[in-house]
């Protein structure tokens, strides 16, 4: 009886997805092959079932391989073909005209029979799957969509503290929607999509006797900008990096302070690994000039009083890569696709799988929870996308003259009186008591503080490009979705739509491209983005940016599209937050990867993206400087010490334990991990001296291997291969090639010193812990190997195409 009713869901699974939601036109999915992952599996059930870390085998699995079969990427992907693959564990009926599919991952196939039952489909299973963290989203989501200063929505969102808003807060949500209303057809489709969705949420809850709050567009609203306050957004550090500034002009002076200043920042470094062919001038004024003010080193005061959720100074956040090949150089003739987010590791996961069929729509792939009414990374019917965070500088900060007293500022002449926002109380825990966020804002937006620019007192504001306007990037979804999207230009035109910071990747059966989106200001002449703005009316922004003026590619030279969240294309300028764009980036272990072979296969290109996951950028791209600047070993220890670490490199510089004792297999991991704070602080200190720590603030010296996944993104490798690849050093030995030399011999000798005395005088016996490096996963008791990948992954390729 269980076999015959396994064959009728089957069946029926096949019916609904060969005849569509309404019984029409014939569904067709034009993948050849069609994979993906998310760890560490689809359910979000506390009580743990099989299905909450199913998934985590398979990514586990595939961390030590280095050479990738056709074999392999069926035992440790999982199929992302349009319906059912194999039998349908389990079917539900919401709603009359809608059916919900499980899958043995239990990944739930959507299928309405109007768009209307699609999405309330989406939101029904979202909720099924993900209720308890939906609700964690709500508050924090309107914390940054309100952008209140001094907090991380983001970190408040995982601690589990409450946030209760006033009418003034839904108010500003609400006045989206009037302008989602003036987008026209689209925007009045994403209303009708996001009430269903909504709708399907509550239903879920009705159905379970949840008595939580029933859902609204407005905390869609929310949770969008929560989304794209943490992954969509670049810029607004603009005071802590010019009171550096200050700081080093009282150091070494106004001419090489300021100078040393740009060199560390590297926003137009041209050394700096890019994704796509061409030039795209954007934010290229990068010196001080008197459009700008620089704040006195440590007169920065911020608005209300740290509390336990932290002092928030928004850091870039380095996620995602994406392995785009050619036709040309692809062993079948068609592009082939390995790509997806690193959103870092969770039980309940917060990216989820959907499958979604009907009124329309036709799409898998990933989305997030309260944010699920679209796939947002995924394939269509012909094509699959995939993102990385852009980072593209779309906050500014601006210094305000005030008239009067902290209450008053000057704009366009007129002495006007700040504002007063009430967003709402956060809650108390147990030490801390409830907290009313109340803060000031100008023209320009919320005060983040003040401070003093040449003595002066100054508050200083902040503006974002896409406040206000959270949800309308959804439109771009729609499109995706709906399988609008058909060719390279027609990918463009939609994800010009998209407001926040993301690069965006295509693939169909003839074409890759790449596009970067955000509502990119333009700046007014003269202004450098990488300070504050000085705020009294003269130099506001002069419109955003149109699609002629993103950075975009399709089908390079070189055949590939590589990015590892480095910068997309020459001549755009890094933001004022991001100053790691220097000529050592992480993408380049990618380059190196697939370089080895003119021709690919999808199992070789993910056999390519898995090398580079588990190396060690320090072994690849800085030992070459630092051995060439180190010189001959002088004597026996040091040339033990030079030979584990070049071995390491010659082995492929790999950070795995594959036998499973907890220890890196290699001893070279562990000689560099000892030796690179001394390394880079015999590079830098000569010249910056106190301030070297100070730096350390604005960039870490090392992004290690860590349980969080995502490594090697910012740290200051750049800034000692820039160093030590010069004819005479800058900063290393104060410009003294042989001081150089002796402080740098320093470093690995005092490395291995160390060693020697917890470990043991033979090299080849030293390892690194690889249990502080394993990959965890919230409450879920279960961990995983380090491994520098993307969350959920998609690996795919199609040979047909609608009709063009």
């Amino acid at each position: 009886m269980a076999r015959k009713a396994g064959a009728l869901l089957a069946a029926l699974a096949a019916m609904l997805f060969a005849a569509g939601a309404g019984g029409s036109a014939q569904r067709v999915d034009y993948a050849a092959v069609a994979l993906d992952v998310l760890p560490p599996g689809q359910s979000g059930d506390l009580r743990f079932p099989p299905t909450a870390s199913d998934q985590l085998p398979l990514y586990d699995g595939l961390t030590p391989q280095t050479s990738v079969t056709a074999r392999d990427l069926s035992r440790y992907f999982k199929s992302e073909r349009f319906g059912v693959t194999g039998k349908v564990v389990r079917v539900e009926h919401p709603r009359p005209g809608l059916r919900i599919l499980r899958d043995r991952w239990d990944v739930p196939h959507v299928y309405g029979r109007t768009r209307v039952d699609v999405e309330f489909g989406a939101g029904y299973a979202t909720a099924e799957d993900r209720y308890v963290f939906m609700e964690q989203l709500r508050g924090p989501g309107r914390i940054a969509a309100m952008d209140v200063p001094g907090i991380d929505p983001f970190a408040l969102a995982t601690s589990g503290r409450q946030f209760v808003p006033t009418e003034a807060t839904e108010q500003r949500l609400q006045d989206q929607l009037a302008l989602i209303r003036d987008a026209g057809a689209k925007g009045r489709q994403l209303l009708a999509d996001t009430t269903s969705y909504v709708a399907g949420i509550n239903a879920y809850y009705r159905s379970k006797g949840i008595g939580l709050r029933p859902w609204t567009v407005t905390d869609v609203i929310a949770v969008g900008s929560l989304l794209g306050a943490n992954l969509g957004v670049g810029g607004g550090d603009e005071t802590r990096r010019t009171m550096f500034l200050d700081a080093l002009i009282q150091r070494l002076g106004s001419e090489r302070g300021t100078a040393i200043w740009r060199d560390l920042a590297e926003r137009l470094d041209p050394a700096t690994p890019v994704s796509v062919d061409g030039t795209f001038q954007y934010d290229t004024v990068t010196a001080p000039g008197a459009k700008n003010v620089v704040v006195d080193d440590g007169s920065f005061e911020p608005w209300g009083t740290p509390h336990a959720v932290g002092f928030h100074f928004h850091n870039p956040v380095a996620a995602s890569n994406a392995l785009l090949v050619s036709a040309r150089r692809s062993a079948t003739h068609h592009p082939l696709f390995v790509a997806g987010p690193q959103v870092g590791y969770y039980f309940p996961q917060i990216l989820l799988e959907l499958d979604l069929h009907g009124g329309g729509i036709d799409a898998r792939g990933a989305s997030f929870p309260g944010l699920s009414m679209y796939v947002l990374l995924g394939r269509g019917k012909d094509f699959a996308w995939s993102a990385t965070s852009a980072n593209s500088d779309i906050v500014d900060q601006y210094a305000e003259t005030l008239c009067g007293d902290d209450t008053h500022y000057l704009f366009k002449g007129e002495c006007r009186a700040m504002t007063t926002f009430d967003a709402g109380v956060l809650k108390g825990n147990g030490t801390e008591p409830d907290r009313r966020l109340e803060f000031r804002e100008t023209v320009h937006g919320p005060v983040i503080g003040y401070a003093r620019v040449k003595g002066r007192r100054v508050a200083i504001s902040s503006e974002r490009s896409t406040g206000g306007r959270e949800l309308l990037s959804a439109i771009a979804f729609q499109d995706l979705n709906t399988n609008r999207v058909h060719d390279v230009k027609s990918f463009y035109s939609a994800m010009n739509q998209l407001e926040f910071t993301f690069n965006w990747f295509y693939a169909d059966d003839k074409d890759i491209a790449m596009f970067s989106s955000g509502r990119l200001p333009i700046r007014a002449p003269g202004v450098a983005s990488g300070l504050p703005t000085d705020g009294t009316g003269q130099d506001e922004w002069r419109g955003f940016e149109s699609l002629a003026g993103h950075v975009r590619g399709a089908n390079p030279s070189g055949g590939v599209i590589l990015n590892w969240n480095n910068k997309p294309g020459r001549g755009f300028s890094a933001s004022d937050d991001n100053w790691s764009y220097g000529p050592v980036q992480r993408v380049k272990l990618l380059q190196l990867a697939v370089a080895k072979r003119r021709m690919h296969t999808l199992a070789s290109l993910v056999g390519a993206m898995n090398t580079a996951a588990t190396q060690d950028l320090r072994a690849i791209s800085v030992l070459p400087a630092l051995l060439k600047a180190l010189g001959p070993a002088r004597g026996g220890f040091e040339l033990q010490l030079l030979d584990t670490l070049v071995k390491w490199q010659q082995r492929g510089g790999h950070r795995i334990d594959r036998n499973g004792d907890g220890k890196i297999d290699d001893p070279g991991a562990a000689l560099m991990d000892a030796a690179w704070p001394r390394i880079a602080d015999a590079v830098i200190r000569p010249v910056l001296g106190p301030l070297t720590d100070r730096l350390k603030k604005l960039l870490p010296v090392d992004d290690p291997a860590n349980s969080r996944g995502s490594s090697y993104f910012s740290g200051w490798y750049s800034y000692v291969v820039s160093d030590l690849d010069r004819t005479i050093p800058e900063f290393c030995g104060g410009g003294d090639p042989r001081a150089c030399q002796s402080s740098l011999w320093n470093a690995p000798v005092a490395a291995g010193n160390e060693l020697v005395a917890s470990q043991g005088r033979d090299p080849s016996q030293w390892r690194a812990d690889a249990t502080r490096e394993r990959i965890t996963f919230g409450f879920l008791p279960k961990t995983g190997r380090w491994t520098n990948r993307p969350t959920f992954q998609q690996a795919i390729t199609f040979d047909s195409h609608r009709p063009r």
